[in-house]
């Protein structure tokens, strides 16, 4: 979300959508960024800011207490606004390996090219959220928590196209077997603390099959980043059960079109993949296709209300 005002971000996120979220809020600077944020949860792990970004060091440090506070805060600013709350409730975080794309190691290093610091990484995340998780539950004790991990680095990971400190070279990929595993640990530990995980990724190509195998209960995209290639393993994870969670809404201030018109595409898709219209209302969510950062914080709102409506219309008229 845009600004650094927690108390009005978060009464917006309340208000706003039938699917309450906890915002992030980058504008105020390292450790409110999403990278920052998801440190600041690790058990056993520190990081500090270095010119090139993050990275680990031995003890915490004022990047650490600053990133700590800020979540702080914004919990503080939840609880004030869901008092008496009950309902879905979503939380995020940065996923294990976008987290070990873009943190480095001593030697400046991406902590991605150390297997067994992206073991140790995983690990303390996994500890770190599942202690997040207890804090929203104990804060909003009607909330049913929704984990959303972001992986926008999840593709390029698995590719092997994440650079090297020197830009020269790309670290190897990551086997799909091994990403997979460190995800579906992962949610496991979520699910022990009564939290259902999406994943979230607005880069091309989203690996919908290993998502769903991992045990994703929703995948987050942009919509307009779909291809041909997608339809199939769409079709297999909405027949699994995946929710999606389509961004079909513009991330930055633009022209809003009717919300029937924002999901046009939608049921297209859903024409084309012969899936049954009746399941479409309870299959997908609307949503912005990226985050809402960049924008005004009159759009910001303005598009969350937006998404209401054009999930709205899917129910109402999947046809």
């Amino acid at each position: 979300m845009p600004g650094g005002d927690a108390r009005e971000a978060v009464k917006v996120a309340v208000e706003a959508v039938p699917l309450p979220f906890l915002p992030e809020l980058p504008a105020r600077g390292a450790g409110a960024d999403m990278i920052g944020r998801t440190l600041g949860m690790l058990v056993e792990l520190y990081a500090r800011v270095e010119p090139s970004g993050w990275r680990f060091g031995d003890r915490p440090g004022r990047d650490s207490r600053r990133s700590v506070s800020w979540l702080g805060e914004d919990l503080d600013a939840l609880e004030e606004f869901t008092q008496g709350y009950e309902g879905p409730l979503k939380v995020q975080a940065v996923g294990p390996w976008t987290l070990a794309a873009g943190v480095e190691l001593h030697n400046g290093e991406a902590a991605l090219g150390d297997p067994g610091a992206c073991r140790d990484l995983a690990a303390s995340l996994a500890e770190g959220l599942a202690a997040h998780l207890r804090d929203v539950r104990r804060r909003v004790p009607g909330a049913r928590l929704l984990l959303q991990l972001d992986e926008p680095s999840l593709t390029a990971v698995l590719r092997g196209r994440i650079r090297t400190a020197s830009g020269y070279r790309t670290h190897r990929a990551v086997d799909r077997a091994v990403a997979e595993g460190a995800l579906r640990d992962l949610i496991e530990a979520a699910a022990a603390e009564g939290a259902r995980t999406l994943v979230h990724s607005c880069a091309p190509d989203v690996p919908f099959a290993l998502l769903r195998r991992a045990g994703a209960a929703g995948v987050s995209f942009d919509f307009d980043l779909l291809t041909e290639r997608d339809w199939d393993p769409v079709a297999e994870a909405v027949e699994a059960g995946t929710a999606l969670f389509a961004g079909v809404v513009p991330g930055k201030d633009a022209p809003l079109s009717d919300p029937a018109g924002s999901v046009s595409g939608v049921r297209e898709l859903w024409r084309r993949l012969g899936l049954a219209p009746g399941v479409l209302g309870t299959s997908v969510a609307v949503t912005p296709s990226c985050g809402l950062a960049g924008a005004s914080p009159a759009y910001a709102r303005a598009a969350l209300v937006h998404c209401a409506k054009a999930a709205r219309s899917l129910v109402d008229n999947p046809e």
